[in-house]
């Protein structure tokens, strides 16, 4: 077996050196040994710039592709069609055509396109009417002025787990050390306990928060409306004419004796489009809260009300100011992607 190490190939200024030496009328040894090549490459450099007149590599050298430009666009298109399909099922339906490649150049070929596969993300389940009200509701505030969104008290609830998610949750560590305290997340039977928490938040920062008490109902929620809606007005400083509040469309908000306990208080309301979280912006803020949250580790449910309301009092009204600043870009998404999920 030849053990030789593979000499590495010429660049193109020492092969145009070699023909300009030998049409100067050098020899072969002089010109190796002005050069420091091999002898029996010289020869090789100088006959194939007699027969192709170049000296740069010529098109077509080492293996054939297996995919062509035809075979990848057709592949493209079956993935750009059905996302969902896999290599393994693109490679069945070309074999079934007669062309054989295998599923790892089909991902090769896929990931150079620019199409890598990724996790789908989680969106509403958005039904045709859903849709139709979303984009009536873009249309109708894409023109807003920037001084009503300041205005508005967005509204909303979410559930806090003592214990977070591991899969949202990552930790830098060698092989062995799986399962060292410090890189493990310690969980509980039925997740150790949770809070149901309602809060507000506006251009001008952070309103009130308060926890859920058990089940809630539209009495309770009634009573939460009661008690933070009004004192986060004044301490946001919103407009008393002309300040809107919203809120979703969840049953104990819809309920009949709720919208007839609002019509009393003569607030202005935000009419609401079902299924659109990713229109209101508090939801930026509850995912700010919750990684805040778990990163200070609360060990009971009292610690982590005690937490939650410390984390939302510190959120920059920056933070609020540039969500609100940046609204009129979700409306405009809705509107082009025509009612459907946006990235926000």
């Amino acid at each position: 077996m030849d053990n030789r190490k593979r000499r590495r190939e010429l660049s193109q200024d020492i092969r145009k050196k070699i023909i300009d030496k030998h049409l100067k009328g050098k020899g072969y040894k002089t010109i190796s040994k002005q050069l420091e090549v091999p002898v029996t490459t010289v020869p090789h450099i100088i006959q194939k710039f007699k027969t192709h007149g170049t000296v740069a590599n010529l098109p077509g050298r080492g293996r054939k592709r297996k995919i062509d430009d035809k075979l990848k666009r057709r592949i493209v298109r079956i993935v750009s069609k059905e996302p969902r399909t896999t290599s393994k099922e693109i490679k069945g339906e070309l074999q079934g055509q007669g062309t054989s490649v295998s599923d790892r150049t089909i991902r090769r070929c896929l990931s150079q396109s620019g199409l890598h596969g990724r996790r789908p993300r989680r969106t509403p389940l958005l039904k045709k009417n859903h849709k139709k009200a979303r984009l009536e509701f873009a249309k109708m505030h894409v023109d807003k002025p920037q001084s009503f969104w300041e205005d508005v008290l967005w509204t909303d609830e979410t559930k806090l787990e003592l214990f977070g998610k591991a899969h949202q949750l990552y930790v830098h560590r060698l092989k062995n050390q799986a399962y060292e305290e410090k890189n493990t997340v310690p969980t509980v039977k039925h997740g150790g306990g949770s809070g149901m928490f309602w809060g507000c938040f506006a251009a001008s920062g952070t309103g009130c928060l308060e926890c859920v008490q058990g089940k809630m109902k539209s009495e309770d929620y009634q009573g939460i409306l009661e008690r933070n809606v009004l004192p986060s007005v004044r301490k946001l400083g919103l407009s008393r004419r002309s300040w809107v509040f919203q809120q979703d469309n969840d049953p104990k908000h819809t309920a009949k004796n709720t919208q007839e306990w609002l019509r009393e208080k003569r607030w202005t309301i935000l009419k609401w489009p079902s299924m659109s979280p990713d229109l209101n912006p508090i939801e930026h803020l509850w995912k700010e809260l919750k990684h805040a949250i778990w990163r200070r580790h609360p060990s009971n449910l009292r610690q982590l009300e005690q937490f939650a309301h410390e984390e939302w009092a510190k959120i920059p009204v920056d933070s609020c100011r540039m969500l609100i600043d940046k609204y009129r870009n979700r409306l405009i998404a809705v509107i082009a992607s025509k009612g459907c999920a946006t990235k926000y």
